[in-house]
């Protein structure tokens, strides 16, 4: 590069100074012949003026005279002289010996000699081809004659001028030679701050952040070197700056609980902390496909979803490492890519099983001894013998032992949808089909309590889902609403579509339920009004079987409510195509009050 800038500047400087000195060569040259003319015409008018004083002291009678001035003067000057007199008829010329050519005689009045005799001009002048005429007036006042002189013009440069002209051009060719010199030392000197420029932009280039310039203060390219040096310790600062955080983070990362792992746009390995290169059963490496690190299908099809739908994922993977379950997170990432953290759940798997065994076995257990409890009691009431006191004691017993029966029950059934092996009896059934049997299979439970039980709007979509278990969320939600909504006198259910969805609602206008509330409303044992659901006989389990019933179909559950405007539970389904008359069997539902 260096070379090439060299190249183009030297001759740059050499392709001006050439075309100065050309063009000041051929302005010497006009100017030199300009004058040399104009020295001649003045020349020319100074000898009309002789010749015509000539003529004025030494006139001869008679046309004689005058033929002999002219041509002894023409010959004398080596030019041509006319005179013309007072009425502009030519009376000498210096061409012919003895007398005046007569094709001159009858030729025009020239406009030199006219602008003398008719406008009274001290002298005229006239330049025709290379020939250049001067006329002067001449002769006593009383015979006015003019003069006129012709001379060619100069063609030829003489000697003198050739000589200058010589000189100015070597003079010129040893400044050319002088500037070409110093345009090459400073051409050379321009190149050599570029070549500093290239190596300090190539060390950069490589990573070397230290790399200065360091010119001074002289032109423009000190000004760029300048800018250059500065932009260099910038970006030097903002390197270290970003290495410090990255070395933080890295820190941060690797001192987690949680696995994480970073991907490329084409699916490689691109970082990972500690965590992720213990876990693993292979060693995972920087730019190696994840596949070839990782074998679990749920971990891929996570990264995959964040990396092709740019879409957010989470999943369970259980063959990571041996006896090791771990929840994973997958997202994609702004810049492309995507990232994983994969949280250990191992333990807290372990205590929900630990704690679903638990209370199934315990549910299980309780089972027989409050069966015999609860037959036992009504024995004893059967007995008409028994006194007040006894009976009410025995009520009592039989109350509380119901009660200890339900929430077992509930337990158990808790237990069976919370564990793996809650399997669902799916089949397409429209919407409004499910609204209609859940109200009917619910009549009987709203009869003496007062409250109406009516179907709102409704939707034919299809949609997957259990009968038996939806049967239980709506007795569920349905029961929840008579009990905390009675106030209101009516209960509405209903269904309608929601883009892929389809939402079902059941919708009580009683006192509603506190916003602060809603949020754990879908907990295990959780009550709103904890003397309130004792009255009236409530595990606080209901809502949490409905929850997982919704979700084992894939769905969702929430609850909208407003202090004095009743409680609204919604839960949604997703929709299958190709809607169609399903036949349903009627369901027979015993509603166990909570």
């Amino acid at each position: 590069m260096t070379g090439r800038v060299f190249t183009k500047l030297f001759f740059s400087f050499v392709v001006v100074l050439f075309l100065g000195m050309a063009v000041l060569d051929f302005s010497l040259r006009q100017v030199m012949e300009q004058s040399l003319r104009a020295q001649a015409e003045e020349s020319l008018v100074s000898e009309a003026r002789l010749l015509a004083a000539h003529i004025g002291a030494n006139t001869l009678p008679g046309d004689t005279s005058l033929q002999q001035i002219a041509r002894l003067d023409a010959t004398a000057a080596g030019i041509s002289v006319a005179i013309y007199d007072a009425q502009g008829r030519l009376v000498a010329a210096s061409g012919g010996e003895t007398g005046i050519d007569p094709a001159l005689q009858a030729a025009p009045l020239p406009p030199e000699v006219a602008a003398v005799l008719h406008q009274h001009q001290s002298q005229g002048h006239a330049r025709r081809g290379d020939t250049f005429y001067a006329a002067v007036p001449a002769g006593p006042p009383s015979t006015p004659l003019v003069v006129r002189l012709a001379a060619e013009s100069p063609t030829n440069i003489p000697a003198p001028v050739h000589v200058l002209r010589r000189g100015i051009v070597l003079a010129s060719l040893l400044s050319l030679l002088l500037a070409t010199l110093l345009a090459a030392l400073l051409a050379q000197r321009a190149a050599k701050r570029l070549a500093r420029i290239v190596v300090f932009a190539n060390r950069i280039a490589s990573g070397d952040l230290s790399a200065r310039v360091e010119e001074g203060n002289l032109d423009e390219i000190s000004a760029v070197a300048h800018a250059l040096d500065v932009t260099a310790s910038r970006l030097e600062q903002s390197f270290h700056a970003l290495e410090s955080s990255r070395s933080e983070l890295t820190a941060l990362l690797d001192s987690m609980q949680e696995a994480v792992i970073a991907i490329n746009p084409q699916g490689q390995v691109s970082w990972c902390n500690a965590v992720m290169q213990r876990i693993a059963l292979s060693p995972v490496q920087e730019g190696r496909a994840l596949v070839h690190s990782i074998r679990d299908p749920e971990v891929l099809s996570s990264v995959a979803a964040a990396l092709t739908r740019r879409q957010a994922s989470r999943r369970r993977a259980i063959s990571i490492a041996p006896g090791k379950v771990f929840e994973v997170n997958a997202a994609p990432m702004p810049g492309g890519g995507a990232v994983a953290v994969l949280h250990d759940v191992s333990e807290k798997e372990r205590s929900e099983t630990t704690r679903r065994d638990f209370v199934a076995n315990v549910s299980h257990e309780l089972r027989t001894p409050l069966t015999c409890i609860t037959g036992y009691v009504e024995t004893l009431l059967d007995d008409r013998s028994l006194n007040r006191q006894a009976r009410e004691f025995l009520q009592i017993i039989l109350k509380n032992a119901s009660r200890m029966n339900r929430l077992t029950e509930d337990l158990l059934a808790l237990a069976s949808v919370e564990s793996g092996d809650y399997k669902l009896r799916l089949q397409k059934v429209k919407a409004s089909t499910l609204v209609e049997e859940a109200v009917g299979s619910l009549t009987g439970l709203v009869l003496d309590s007062g409250v109406t039980l009516e179907v709102g709007e409704t939707t034919d979509e299809p949609v997957q889902a259990d009968l038996d278990a939806l049967s239980q969320v709506f007795g569920n939600l349905v029961e929840n609403a008579m009990k905390y909504g009675k106030t209101g006198g009516r209960v509405r259910v209903g269904a309608r579509r929601q883009d892929t969805m389809t939402e079902f609602f059941v919708q009580d206008f009683g006192p509603g339920i506190a916003y602060e509330h809603l949020p754990r409303i879908f907990e295990r044992f959780y009550r709103v009004d904890k003397a309130r659901s004792r009255e009236s006989g409530g595990t606080g389990l209901g809502l949490a079987i409905a929850k997982h019933i919704v979700h084992a179909h894939g769905g969702d559950i929430r609850c909208e409510s407003e202090l004095g405007f009743g409680a609204t539970f919604l839960f949604r389904l997703p929709c299958v195509a190709g809607a169609g008359p399903v036949s349903v069997p009627q369901v027979t539902t015993q509603t166990i009050e909570k």
